[in-house]
């Protein structure tokens, strides 16, 4: 058999698992995008490629109905459609408000559980995590070290160089990646409107800042060293997300087209 095709047919037999942090997916689009109704059995299959898809797990909070109905309707009909997409589990964490700012309990945690689970009990060859937060990374170094191969995919404008480090295979995603699939049709983004409640959590408000995991998006695109946001000096404008690009990717980067 030539070469070419062995490794064909060996990719063809990886079982692919993909891990969605939805909150900072989230609020990654809303940034890069403009839109958030994105069809996630399409972007799955992007990501897996020619490999055998096991499973997309999807992690995120549930919206207070209480005090946000109009986040938690929208976050609803979203749900309805993760809900219908084949190969999809979808899992949640609770939430807290400290000071009129919502943060996230549980969600980190478990989502790293379930890495590391699947992996020691060989449930996948390769794991493709969705997110730039760096409190990933010693979880996706101990997924590695048990023998899988693990890639990252996230924007460049929240991507933790801790996280990326420990990535096989890095997939920078730009808003042409996204294009032919947004549930609502249309092109790529990067500025269109639509799908408000598309990533399952509250549209993000100017100054809005999210309070967990370094590497995380802010109004300026940028983290600080320590992984907390970084504020905007006065008369700065937000950074736009290519202009953060990594000069020379390494032969492991790879930009999804």
């Amino acid at each position: 058999m030539p070469q070419a095709t062995k490794e064909l047919v060996e990719r063809a037999e990886q079982r692919a698992a993909i891990f969605i942090d939805g909150s900072n997916l989230y609020h990654a689009l809303e940034y890069n995008c403009g839109r958030m109704d994105l069809n996630f059995g399409a972007f799955a299959a992007k990501l897996c490629g020619q490999r055998r898809l096991y499973r997309t797990y999807y992690y995120n909070i549930l919206q207070d109905e209480a005090r946000k109905p109009r986040e938690a309707s929208e976050q609803q009909r979203f749900l309805q459609s993760l809900y219908d997409t084949p190969y999809i589990e979808v899992r949640f964490g609770t939430s807290k408000t400290r000071g009129g700012v919502t943060v996230e309990k549980g969600v980190d945690i478990m989502l790293a559980t379930d890495l590391l689970r699947y992996a020691w009990d060989d449930l996948y060859d390769v794991c493709v995590l969705v997110s730039g937060d760096g409190d990933f990374a010693y979880a996706l170094q101990a997924v590695k070290n048990a023998g899988k191969h693990v890639e990252v995919a996230c924007f460049t404008s929240n991507a933790a160089p801790e996280l990326l480090q420990v990535a096989d295979l890095r997939h920078y995603l730009a808003p042409e990646f996204f294009k032919g699939r947004w549930v609502g049709g249309g092109g790529g983004g990067g500025g269109g409107g639509g799908g408000g409640g598309g990533g399952g959590g509250p549209a993000a408000k100017p100054g809005r800042r999210r309070r967990r995991g370094g590497g995380r998006l802010t109004p300026t695109g940028r983290a600080s060293a320590s992984g907390t946001p970084a504020a905007a000096a006065p008369g700065e404008q937000p950074a736009a997300a290519e202009t953060e690009r990594e000069a020379a990717p390494p032969p492991s980067v790879q930009t999804l087209p």
